[in-house]
């Protein structure tokens, strides 16, 4: 009896020791996924983990930042509540909570959460200062106050407390001590493209244009990106004279938003002055099909229209502007003037009649008014004059928009990154699907796997990692579990070794490259005269160094691991473009551009249609100081279709 409650113990000691070794694994390759901005799927792995041990703060901890980075603020606000019932002593929890607590605008529940992670961190400025914006957001200025004056004392020299005192001070119109705390602010840090921003504000209030020029100049300097610095600059560039650098401040406002209602208003106001009504007419479309009842655009389409002549588009714009405003007699006047161009003689005396009976009326004391809720209704408009048609618009409110301070910032374009090369080719299930339409990725080994092993599933060669649906990522599961089953059964594994790597590739497809490494480092040692598993493994552990370099962990040996795995794939298949792009690309992650190129100049010359060897030959030789030749390459990658090679050659041929 003891023996065999010893022997069952221990059965008990090893499976637990596996089930919480597989928890660990699938947190970990969550992580990974997480990293590679893969959501849907980072968030496949963490259900699992929650389905297993429910009782782990963590998996609902990773899985909320998942789904905050989908937007799904709801979603994530609950997985955070439920972390902290289950382990209420981590602040991170509080704070991502009280991220989402802000997306929804529910301002309590998130000073709440920061009142509660301030008392974990009360030294994180960071943490005062979303607390801060919270109250301000509110409108509770003197708690916000109270919280400014506690920042200042204990970081006299963080400038955003001072900029954060100085937009207080103007929400209580004392313009004098906001424009004295962003002074403040700016001596301090004069690169906050924000402050400089903010300070602008107080210069246009003040009609001091020229001032406002500066100051919006030193906002996009550090922040070139936001098309509100450009929509005010070209305000104020309007008011000095200065039209054409107005007209080149919208074009660029509507280059960074497409939507900006103020920039196309505006520009179409400017292009009326300059005589150019074609194009201004172009501008008030886009904002009549941005606000279909926009009066005032609608007014100044119909001028242009008839200026023009398109008398019947201008008799339909006055015609949806009197049904709106039956006295609008400019209005009246100047429909009858286009019938009577049109030929429509009794209609433009329908008109003149009303207009003749309102002056009789008016003459006599009976000129009708609007009633009140008709007033009421016409002020809830963004100031309706029509006496002001031709004059530029301005936001109702034009204040600096704040960014709330986070770490949680995985996406692209939140990473800063000196230049992007495009990602390793590797085995997939999905075949090449960029933008080069008329290229397919093909290589004769895979083509043989697939007519010789016969997979489950085809396998393509794809550059970079298709990211997969829920319910394509069940299927990949659904797939590598019944490879499990197969390659467990199986009685002579070198016979069914295709299944060892059909199962590597599935792993990789959902980005389990530590499980994929094994499988291909099995098949190798089972068959060592494989390209393909020598090429896929390299990738794997690429992936893998990529995400462990991001946690600080030393991947420099691993990554002359992965160069060799490549170095023998290409002396296998030693005519395998994709073998030279992917070892290119691992000399460029060490900086070593030279061999890059060359690499990269094997692939080409291999596949001389291969758009991905040219972009990133181009990116190397730029960060090899060859910036001409760069571009060039760009320039064919370009052509080959590959169309975000012209984005990368406009920024390298601005610097």
């Amino acid at each position: 009896m003891r023996k065999f409650l010893l022997s069952l113990l221990s059965v008990l000691v090893s499976v637990s020791a596996s089930a919480q070794f597989r928890t660990d694994r699938l947190v970990d390759v969550g992580r990974s996924a997480l990293y590679y901005e893969d959501y849907v799927l980072s968030i496949q792995y963490f259900n699992q983990v929650i389905l297993v041990k429910p009782y782990l703060y963590e998996p609902w901890f990773l899985r909320a930042v998942a789904k905050f980075y989908l937007d799904d603020y709801v979603g994530a606000e609950k997985d955070c509540s439920e972390a902290i019932r289950l382990n209420p002593y981590i602040p991170d929890l509080f704070e991502l909570r009280g991220l989402c607590f802000i997306r929804q605008r529910k301002f309590d529940e998130a000073i709440a959460d920061y009142d509660k992670t301030i008392e974990f961190n009360p030294y994180n400025k960071n943490l005062w200062f979303n607390r801060v914006l919270c109250k301000i957001e509110k409108k509770d200025y003197d708690a916000a106050n109270a919280d400014l004056d506690s920042m200042m004392t204990m970081w006299k020299t963080y400038s955003k407390a001072y900029s954060l005192k100085a937009e207080v001070c103007m929400q209580l119109k004392d313009t004098v001590a906001g424009a004295g705390y962003l002074d403040k602010s700016l001596e301090i840090d004069p690169y906050d493209g924000d402050t400089w921003a903010y300070r602008a504000m107080i210069s246009l209030s003040q009609r001091k244009w020229k001032d406002a020029d500066r100051q919006l100049s030193k906002a996009i300097h550090f922040k070139p990106n936001t098309a509100a610095n450009y929509v005010n600059r070209a305000l104020a560039r309007y008011n000095i004279n200065n039209l054409r650098g107005a007209l080149a401040d919208y074009d660029k406002a509507i280059e960074i938003d497409p939507n900006n209602f103020l920039a196309h208003y505006n520009r179409g106001q400017l292009r009326v002055q300059v005589g150019d009504d074609n194009r201004a007419i172009e501008d008030f479309n886009y904002v009549i099909s941005l606000e279909p009842d926009n009066v005032m655009a609608i007014y100044n389409r119909a001028l242009l229209l008839e200026r023009t002549g398109d008398v019947y588009g201008a008799i339909r714009d006055y015609t949806k502007l009197i049904d709106q405003y039956p006295n609008f007699w400019a209005g009246l006047s100047n429909r009858a003037r286009c019938y009577r161009k049109v030929g429509m003689t009794s209609k433009a005396e329908l008109d003149e009649f009303r207009i003749f009976k309102a002056q009789l009326d008016k003459r006599y004391g009976r000129q009708q008014r609007w009633s009140k809720q008709k007033r009421d209704d016409v002020r809830k408009k963004s100031e309706i004059d029509f006496d002001k048609y031709n004059q530029l618009v301005v936001d109702d409110d034009n204040t600096v928009q704040h960014e709330y301070s986070t770490a949680y910032r995985g996406r692209v374009q939140d990473r800063k990154v000196d230049v992007v090369f495009l990602p390793m080719f590797q085995l997939s299930f999905s075949p090449y699907d960029n933008a080069v339409k008329s290229y397919q990725a093909y290589d004769n080994d895979v083509e043989k796997f697939n007519f010789g092993q016969k997979p489950r599933r085809k396998i393509y060669v794809r550059c970079g990692v298709k990211q997969l649906s829920e319910e394509q990522t069940k299927d990949v599961f659904a797939l590598v579990d019944t490879l499990s089953a197969a390659i467990d059964a199986s009685r002579d594994i070198s016979k069914d070794k295709g299944l060892i790597i059909q199962r590597a590739v599935a792993n990789s497809v959902v980005q389990n490259y530590a499980d994929a490494v094994n499988d291909l480092t099995a098949y190798i040692q089972t068959d060592s005269t494989s390209s393909l598993a020598y090429w896929q493994r390299a990738v794997c552990q690429a992936r893998m160094n990529e995400y462990d370099a991001s946690r600080g962990t030393d991947v420099r040996l691993k990554t002359v691991g992965a160069i060799a795995d490549l170095d023998r794939a290409v002396r296998l298949s030693p005519n395998n473009a994709y073998l030279y792009f992917d070892r290119g690309n691992l000399y460029a992650s060490n900086k070593d551009y030279a061999r890059a190129v060359e690499d990269y100049d094997m692939a080409v010359k291999l596949d001389p249609k291969l758009a991905e060897a040219y972009y990133n030959r181009g990116i190397a030789n730029i960060n090899l100081g060859k910036t001409d030749i760069g571009i060039s390459d760009l320039s064919k990658a370009g052509e080959l279709g590959l169309y975000d090679a012209y984005s990368a050659i406009k920024k390298f041929s601005k610097k």
